[in-house]
């Protein structure tokens, strides 16, 4: 507590002798050949004005470092970061929607907007085995829609038959007698 009461009227301190001459102009011609040294004097002049003092995270190791070399680290932490779906290569997001497929065939009421889905899945996979783009393997199926659409029908029945099996609740009335 009193290490924080210090740094603090340290860095307070330092800011009201910090002179305005130490902040440099940058040249005229800003190129290649100086911008570190522009940058550098920048960092120093920070430093000195103790504007990297009570930093979040100051003293704690940065997570991720000691894991393997990622190259793409950046994109994986704001995917995970933002919550961000739909984003990847097309054989990882054709996985995911195969896995979910079934599910979202349930939610349709008529056998041709199975079939649409179905078709339209089918023709995503075999684009995606086409295209040499790189990236992870297709390694997802087509699937046959003629024998999806049986399963959708027999996983439909199940569910109706299932729904009329069970009594409904007796409906409670908006006027009860004492």
């Amino acid at each position: 507590m009193a290490d924080d009461e210090q740094r603090r009227s340290a860095r307070a301190e330092r800011a009201r002798s910090a002179k305005p001459a130490e902040t440099t102009a940058p040249p005229a011609a800003l190129n290649a050949e100086t911008m570190p040294a522009i940058v550098e004097t920048a960092i120093q002049v920070a430093i000195r004005q103790g504007q990297f003092d009570d930093l979040p995270g100051a003293g704690k190791p940065i997570p991720g470092l000691g894991d393997h070399h990622d190259p793409d680290w950046w994109i994986r932490r704001k995917i995970e970061r933002e919550n961000l779906t739909g984003l990847g290569p097309p054989a990882l997001m054709l996985r995911v929607e195969d896995r979910e497929l079934d599910a979202q065939l349930d939610g349709l009421h008529r056998e041709e907007d199975v079939r649409a889905v179905l078709e339209d899945f089918n023709r995503r996979v075999i684009e995606a085995r086409r295209q040499l783009l790189g990236g992870p393997p297709v390694v997802t199926k087509p699937r046959d829609v003629d024998a999806e659409v049986s399963a959708w029908r027999e996983r439909r029945a199940a569910t109706t038959s299932a729904a009329s099996a069970a009594p409904a609740p007796p409906k409670k009335r908006w006027f009860r007698r004492r």
